[in-house]
């Protein structure tokens, strides 16, 4: 555990710093780091930079899995047993439904459940909760054969859901598709499986989350 001089509460009963803030993490191969390093998820990433900032973060508990749909996430996020509320909390999930050709309605029913389940687990505090956009994959590699226009435009059409939920539910909505989208002209951005995105991306993926999330926990 992690402890840092600047934001902490102290305990005037005996001389000890208590626990810095939570950060939970939900999502799927985008959350979990897939082909990158630990330390290079954007999770981790945004954990060190807002201690860099003199925020006492611990490092993030991390419920994702490489190709979960909503559905399959809510179930992990069932299976892990989560108990407590954290003082972060991230979802970023839709990739694997656009992927796998599920409908927009399907989405954005279990997208609303998990964003709700999301709050929960940050003590209904919306101002906590921080919804990232999904990564658009149709620039890198691995789609080459692909039809890249067609699958922007799905990835903006569930995009448009989330966001809209996001906004409803009255939580943050960060959007880091853009930064995916470089990936056609910049392949140090792409991890080495040619699918996923590189520590260079997701770095700054967690530059504006950390920026995002110094504000919120101020």
């Amino acid at each position: 555990m992690l402890f840092c001089c600047s934001f902490f509460y102290h305990d005037k009963t005996a001389d000890t710093l208590m626990v810095p803030y939570s950060f939970l993490a939900l999502g799927d191969s985008y959350t979990i780091g897939e082909s990158v390093a630990e330390t290079e998820r954007f999770p981790m990433q945004t954990a060190r930079l807002l201690r860099d900032k003199g925020v006492a973060m611990a490092d993030p508990r991390i419920v994702a899995v490489t190709g979960w749909t909503t559905d399959e996430l809510e179930n992990g996020i069932r299976e892990a047993g989560i108990t407590g509320t954290f003082d972060l909390v991230t979802l970023l999930i839709g990739v694997n439904n656009q992927y796998r050709g599920r409908s927009l309605d399907e989405y954005r029913e279990q997208f609303t459940r998990l964003l709700q389940q999301a709050v929960d687990f940050a003590g209904r505090r919306r101002g906590h909760v921080v919804v990232l956009s999904i990564p658009d994959w149709g620039l890198t590699p691995f789609a080459a054969d692909r039809d890249r226009a067609a699958i922007a435009r799905e990835i903006d059409a569930f995009n448009a859901v989330n966001k809209a939920v996001a906004a409803t539910e009255g939580v943050h909505w960060l959007d880091i598709t853009p930064y995916t989208r470089e990936a056609a002209q910049d392949t140090s951005l792409v991890a080495a499986d040619g699918l996923h995105p590189s520590g260079k991306d997701y770095a700054r993926w967690a530059a504006d989350l950390a920026a995002l999330s110094a504000e919120i926990l101020r």
